[in-house]
């Protein structure tokens, strides 16, 4: 259904309508209708959506009389129109009578001398009147009758002359372009009442609204739960019948806002603030928001355990490892199986072989993915600081203490996941901590003695051999047997054969990604990456490929550079130990000519350990 409707009287001004609106204005609809009929035309098409009507004259006179809610907008009768009329009724004689609604004749007797002729006018009201009118102005001497569509029909009935005041093509267009725009208003404002009918539905505060004379005009769904009031029998009274206790009338007399007012109502506490409505310094309104002070306690208590869990977000899943490598791919199925479970993970591994990717996998995968991960390196702090980071502490615990207190990490990972890395590094006494937290599900604050119960998975990793710290009393042996519940081995890049290609094309793709780069490695240069034992392993890999793309000036990356790169790292990594034994290998093989009995002899190792070193690092 067309927005607009174009209300021709008759079939003259139809085919002119018809022409001028044409294809630039095909969205507005033609139909024909005069005075009471156009109006029963109006009322069905505007129950059918309909929202803007083009018409004139009297047609339109009775429209917004009988229909005061529709939108009209008036083809005008322009002055060129009226002196068409005029010039063609002189012809018939220079008596002219004017019978019409005053809206189209409005000054019309201005005329009379421009063309010579005697005008008299007789304006109706209603259509009814038109014929009688029409046949006193021939009585009274007319030689024409002048008007619209009614007088016409008049006049033809009694066979007399007539002339009809056409709209012409141009007041047509330019009340279809009126009629748009107030179309295009309507749909704006339509919006903005959308709009804040919304906000009024789905605010987390009950709204009463009251007008100057403090009649209520707005009672959203959260008000009518809480009052037990319903909408449409609220709606127009006066607020002081509805809910005396409310006060509003008192606003709309002083102007004056009142905030963070207590009252009860129905038996439940609210926090009210009320405040004027102003238009222009004048105050013509007034309205109140309110919560119920327990639904403000439970939204307090929500916000802090999202403020406290903010940040701790696992980021990886196991769709971010890659590789082919069979080995690989049995320790992700073993993860997956792990996730499923609740049970306490031990995740060993060198450094850089993604421990902590593993552990957010296992924690996104499980039934836990929707609470928080929170992780710590046990390394990083001193042994008082990471007791209290994890435990928490109350406030005036220990000097420097938040004077509030904070939360432990155990807390803040209630629901979810904590992972301690480098758990091997964690002093003798927090261990004794940490267990008894494994063991009872529960967390007590320093400083406090108040026990908070804790529903926590714990990922634990290492580099370490724990089992070997443990025979050396530097690993309590109760708390590894609480920990090594799941072990979870990965394996080092320089055992996965062909992914280390996988991973370096990945991170060659992010990195040129972020500066718009098309870079790719030459094949000599995936040979020189895959010959490297990488003792860093996935996380040295990323960040050689990271300096390959800050230096590399070509669209293809060479081998050269490869190579160069990989020896100022090995360079800076020279009086390591794990590098001066790989040299010392080296070195025994090149003089024994590769033989491995002569090279282990050189070395004073037998040949199986000298074989088990050559694979440990990757020395080809």
């Amino acid at each position: 259904m067309s927005k607009i409707v174009f209300l021709s009287p008759d079939n003259a001004m139809l085919t002119i309508a018809t022409k001028a609106l044409g294809q630039d204005h095909s969205d507005i609809r033609i139909e024909k209708g005069l005075l009471s009929e156009g109006l029963k035309v109006v009322d069905q098409l505007s129950a059918q959506g309909t929202e803007v009507f083009i018409t004139r004259g009297g047609t339109a006179s009775l429209i917004r009389t009988a229909r005061p809610e529709i939108s009209i907008v008036e083809v005008p009768i322009t002055g060129f129109d009226v002196m068409r009329a005029v010039a063609k009724a002189k012809e018939l004689g220079p008596k002219v009578a004017v019978v019409a609604f005053s809206v189209m004749v409005a000054g019309i007797e201005v005329l009379a001398p421009v063309f010579g002729v005697e005008l008299r006018q007789y304006i109706i009201e209603h259509e009814l009147e038109a014929e009688e009118k029409v046949l006193r102005a021939f009585q009274e001497g007319a030689d024409v009758v002048l008007g619209g569509v009614i007088t016409s029909r008049a006049a033809q009935k009694h066979n007399l002359p007539y002339v009809s005041i056409d709209s012409g093509a141009e007041g047509i267009i330019q009340a279809a372009l009126e009629a748009k725009r107030l179309a295009h208003a309507r749909e704006l404002e339509k919006v903005k009442v959308s709009l804040f009918r919304s906000v009024l539905d789905y605010a987390y505060e009950g709204i009463i609204a009251v007008d100057q004379a403090c009649k209520i005009t707005i009672l959203n769904p959260v008000a009518q739960r809480l009052t037990q009031i319903e909408e449409k029998t609220a709606i127009g009274k006066a607020v002081q019948q509805v809910w005396p206790d409310l006060k509003l009338e008192r606003i709309v007399q002083t102007g004056q806002e009142d905030l963070g007012q207590l009252l009860r109502i129905r038996g439940v506490h609210i926090l009210c603030n009320r405040v004027p409505i102003q238009v222009s310094g004048r105050t013509v309104g007034a309205i109140a928001t309110f919560q119920d002070i327990g639904q403000i306690q439970q939204m307090e208590a929500r916000i802090r355990q999202r403020v406290f869990a903010s940040g701790h977000v696992a980021g990886f899943s196991f769709n971010d490892i890659f590789g082919e490598n069979q080995t690989i791919k049995d320790t992700i199925r073993i993860a997956k199986e792990f996730a499923l479970t609740d049970s306490a993970v031990l995740i060993l591994g060198e450094t850089g072989v993604g421990k902590e990717v593993f552990a957010q996998s296992i924690h996104n995968y499980s039934s836990r993915a929707r609470g928080p991960f929170v992780a710590i390196n046990c390394a990083a702090l001193p042994s008082q600081i990471l007791e209290s980071e994890l435990f928490g502490y109350v406030g005036g615990a220990f000097t420097g203490a938040n004077r509030d207190g904070k939360p432990g990490l155990f807390e803040i990972a209630h629901e979810g996941t904590i992972f301690l890395d480098e758990i091997a590094e964690m002093d003798y006494v927090t261990q004794g901590k940490l267990l008894r937290v494994l063991q009872e599900k529960k967390v007590m604050r320093l400083g406090s003695d108040r026990v908070l119960p804790v529903n926590v998975r714990v990922i634990a990793a290492t580099n370490k051999n724990l089992k070997q710290l443990v025979q050396d009393n530097k690993f309590r042996s109760d708390l590894y047997y609480r920990l090594n519940v799941l072990r979870l081995k990965i394996p080092p890049l320089r055992e996965r054969g062909n992914d280390v290609l996988v991973y370096a094309q990945n991170f060659l793709d992010r990195y040129a990604g972020r500066i718009r780069r098309n870079l790719s490695f030459s094949p000599e240069a995936l040979k020189t990456l895959l010959k490297y034992s990488w003792p860093g392993n996935i996380r040295e890999l990323q960040n050689i490929v990271e300096r390959i793309v800050a230096v590399c000036r070509s669209e293809l990356v060479s081998a050269e550079l490869v190579l160069q790169i990989l020896e100022d790292e090995t360079a800076e990594t020279a009086c390591t130990p794990v590098y001066s034994e790989v040299h010392e290998i080296k070195e025994a093989l090149q003089k024994a000519k590769g033989k491995y009995t002569a090279a282990a002899k050189l070395l004073g190792i037998s040949r199986s350990t000298l074989w088990r070193k050559i694979r440990q690092y990757g020395i080809t």
